[in-house]
């Protein structure tokens, strides 16, 4: 049984999908590096299907910036992430860029790239099986790793922003040994979000969605958050809903430019409503706009 829940998991995560999707754009769509004119740093980590054995661990951490040279605004990545379910485990670097055209003041477009290796290993001496010397799995650990590629368009302003990407390009077949392989299919994604603000008032609704699909099956979630924000502090509270999936609760805070959220993904077949997904989050945030008055003050001022 345990064995069989690491496989669907390994399968079902070939993408992670991420809960909190809009603090991790970039994990997404690698045209969102620099885009802001802001250094931006985040970091996950998401914990699925608690309360059984070997169930799916992801760590993520990236970090993006803008390139000023040359007039037009250029944007640079970089990600790290492992992925753990059952005897599979996969790991992740990649680098991005991105070329931002301005189409207002505070209007951007970019077409950004990313190159990444992919690692995937099979941990043997996790693998409990009934007939032993069963030639489907290796006797002994057994890893490979493949180049891979990516790719999106993203449209930003302050108050709304929407992107579509493609990851894994190059469809790259990763070959474990003599008699194991795993094939990563092209995923793609559309995203895109905005920030209502009341009248008169610090609080501001922000709705987002997010479609992933390899066009033989989809994945659609949809989100709103009710934020407070004063000056440089904001908190926020969220639910969001995936189509006979799941339902995900999420809150957080910013405070100077520092983010904290949690949130949780509770599924709504299959799985049980406790063993469902915790996810934390942590970012940080500084302005690097070189050419705007008042550069460089250390202070946030989107909070989607």
């Amino acid at each position: 049984m345990l064995l069989l829940l690491a496989s669907q998991a390994a399968v079902a995560q070939m993408d992670v999908q991420f809960s909190d999707y809009t603090r991790l754009r970039s994990y997404f769509n690698p045209a969102v590096s620099g885009t802001d004119g802001k250094l931006n740093v985040a970091a996950a980590y998401s914990m699925q299907f608690v309360g059984y054995e070997n169930a799916p661990a992801t760590m993520y951490v990236g970090a993006d910036l803008p390139i000023y040279f040359l007039g037009p605004r250029h944007g640079a990545g970089l990600s790290l992430m492992s992925d753990k379910a059952g005897i599979f485990s996969t790991q992740k670097i990649g680098l991005q860029y991105a070329f931002n055209l301005k189409l207002g003041k505070k209007t951007r477009l970019a077409i950004g790239a990313q190159a990444s290796l992919l690692q995937e290993k099979i941990s043997a001496g996790n693998i409990e099986l009934e007939e032993e010397g069963d030639p489907a799995f290796p006797s002994s650990e057994v890893n490979g790793s493949k180049v891979d590629f990516a790719a999106g368009l993203y449209f930003y302003h302050p108050n709304y922003w929407a992107g579509v990407s493609a990851q894994h390009l190059a469809r790259p077949l990763v070959e474990m040994g003599e008699k194991n392989e795993f094939q990563f299919e092209r995923i793609y994604y559309l995203m895109g979000g905005c920030n209502i603000r009341f009248k008169n008032s610090f609080l501001s609704l922000q709705p987002s969605f997010m479609v992933m699909s390899d066009f033989k099956s989809w994945r659609e979630d949809v989100q709103c958050r009710l934020a407070y924000e004063y000056e440089s502090r904001s908190f926020y509270v969220g639910v969001g809903y995936s189509p006979d999936i799941s339902t995900t609760f999420l809150l957080g805070g910013n405070f100077h430019g520092i983010s904290l959220g949690y949130s949780y993904q509770m599924f709504t077949s299959g799985i049980g409503l406790v063993n469902g997904s915790h996810e934390i989050t942590l970012g940080y945030q500084v302005d690097l706009d070189l050419f705007k008055k008042g550069r460089n003050k250390h202070k946030s001022v989107r909070f989607l």
